[in-house]
């Protein structure tokens, strides 16, 4: 989808980005959704020049999927995925330029990026350390992004609310645009203890959408969060809805290469490696096939594994 707001201006789906909806849905054991629909997200923000976002809402074109995490213990945790829905960026706000104001670099606005939503399955900052990380290699493996999250081709919106064991999960709020695996855990650790704090001293969460400061440690308000009935979604009129051929999707099924977790249990059956060292050795798709080079030159596993790993 390409539409800047220019007068006269339409939007365009992009054939690429549909394509690479659907590997990276393939690549999440997710449903591909034969029927999906583009719709527009209305609000007002200083980085949305049309006032609206398209998006989509009801008809995602990626389904429920599943991403497993490994811990050192050897054990692995299932993580559910909602969905995979392809949406206009916004801008960039850049709150450190100046003291006293805020820019908007506007040069990523209308480029089109795909949003996965997970099931409130993780449960620590580690937990979401690990989930970012695995994200981030099949993303990788699959070549639908670079992984760079410094320059903000991967970034995290975290939700976070707190809860005794057994009750309900809490009011949550939601942390935007992190671009680091280490702040995404400080601002986790730290959001968590803000609002263990204002429980204790009998206070109550708002349901905010929150900034944070790496500098400080420390999340600020940026808005209140919306429910989806604030968005006032209707189904865009520029944009007919999306129905995918089965030929298309089996043409990619065909180009989905080993996955990390199929090389992980490659390793572990064939090689007798750990579950955490296979983990390892795979989580970078560079790291997992300079291995396979090292052991097409060295045969002892275990030596080959440890200097890799």
């Amino acid at each position: 989808m390409i539409d800047a707001a220019m007068p006269g201006m339409l939007p365009v789906i992009n054939e690429f980005c549909i394509k690479q909806a659907i590997k990276t849905g393939l690549g999440l054991k997710a449903k591909i959704n034969r029927y999906s629909v583009f719709d527009r997200k209305n609000y007002f923000y200083a980085d949305l020049p049309q006032g609206y976002q398209i998006s989509q809402y009801k008809y995602p074109i990626i389904g429920e999927g599943i991403v497993t995490i490994d811990f050192k213990d050897g054990s692995s945790k299932n993580i559910r995925i909602v969905r995979l829905h392809l949406e206009q960026d916004a801008g960039k706000s850049l709150h450190d330029q100046n003291p006293t104001k805020t820019y908007v670099d506007l040069n990523r606005s209308g480029v089109a990026l795909m949003e996965i939503v997970s099931e409130p399955d993780l449960s620590s900052p580690q937990e979401a350390s690990l989930y970012i990380n695995k994200i981030r290699s099949i993303l990788m493996y699959l070549d639908t992004c670079d992984g760079n999250m410094q320059e903000g081709s991967l970034r995290a919106d975290v939700n976070i609310s707190v809860r005794k064991p057994g009750d309900k999960l809490g009011t949550r709020c939601e942390i935007k645009n992190l671009n680091s695996i280490k702040f995404i855990k400080q601002a986790i650790e730290y959001e968590a203890r803000r609002q263990i704090k204002i429980i204790e001293e009998g206070g109550i969460i708002e349901q905010n959408t929150l900034l944070f400061n790496p500098q400080t440690g420390k999340t600020k308000p940026m808005r209140s969060k919306e429910e989806a009935h604030d968005y006032r979604y209707f189904p865009d009129p520029d944009l007919l809805p999306l129905n995918l051929e089965e030929e298309l999707i089996e043409n990619i099924k065909k180009e989905i290469p080993e996955l990390p977790d199929k090389r992980k249990n490659r390793y572990i059956n064939e090689y007798k490696l750990s579950n955490y060292d296979s983990s390892v050795l795979t989580i970078e798709k560079s790291i997992s096939d300079y291995f396979d080079q090292v052991l097409d030159c060295h045969k002892d596993l275990k030596k080959s594994a440890k200097l890799v790993v």
